[in-house]
């Protein structure tokens, strides 16, 4: 199994601790939590990066399938919880993974805090361009009305050179108006997966968790 099956089948699999679980159940959740069943730590990282083992990106699906899980929960992720069904045996495996984590969203939040101010600056020198551009051609359409006389050819070298020069103020105004709200969303959701605490538990102790829970239930 991939990790992009993992972890599109925990929308299947019952995980016992997750808020989405306990609404359906009708009891109160206990925290909002981001769950990822894998069969081992490895399966988290992507295998083709060459850095040393935790210093590795996430994987291409379980960084989509965190940062999408954060999106959609109602308030800030109070933890990452992740189910590994074989541990690697390192004491200091959970410590290692939150600081991974954190590593890798700390990346991803300079990285878009480095397109925003790009596509800012990239706005800024599209906006004097484009106005320039539009000065030029109102002056030249103020010259056509001057110099030619008043007709259907004169009309529509006017109107087109000032279509022209509004048109160029397209770009600069799309930044400013829609490109960069998407990107400090982005800038915000690494903030928080930066600095959320990630809890791997093994595989056995979260069954033993469920059939506590279901015994409690029944009882």
């Amino acid at each position: 199994m991939t990790l992009q099956s993992t972890v599109r089948a925990m929308d299947r699999a019952p995980p016992g601790t997750t808020a989405a679980v306990a609404a359906t159940q009708g009891a109160e959740p206990r925290s909002a939590s981001i769950d990822l069943h894998l069969r081992e730590v490895a399966q988290l990282f992507d295998s083709l990066d060459p850095c040393p083992f935790y210093e590795r990106d996430l994987d291409a699906d379980a960084e989509a399938y965190i940062v999408a899980s954060t999106r959609e929960l109602p308030q800030r992720p109070q933890a990452i919880v992740i189910y590994v069904d074989r541990s690697s045996g390192e004491a200091d495996e959970a410590r290692n993974l939150e600081k991974a984590i954190h590593e890798h969203f700390a990346r991803k939040l300079e990285l878009a805090t480095r397109d925003l101010r790009l596509l800012l600056h990239r706005g800024w020198i599209s906006l004097l361009i484009g106005l320039a551009f539009l000065g030029t051609l109102l002056v030249l359409s103020e010259a056509v009305v001057r110099q030619l006389t008043p007709g259907p050819l004169a009309s529509v070298l006017h109107e087109s050179l000032l279509i022209g020069g509004w048109v160029a103020l397209w770009r600069p105004l799309e930044i400013f108006l829609y490109d960069w709200w998407p990107i400090v969303g982005q800038r915000r959701t690494y903030a928080v997966l930066s600095s959320v605490p990630v809890n791997v538990v093994p595989a056995h102790e979260s069954a033993h968790q469920l059939e506590t829970d279901r015994n409690v239930r029944v009882s």
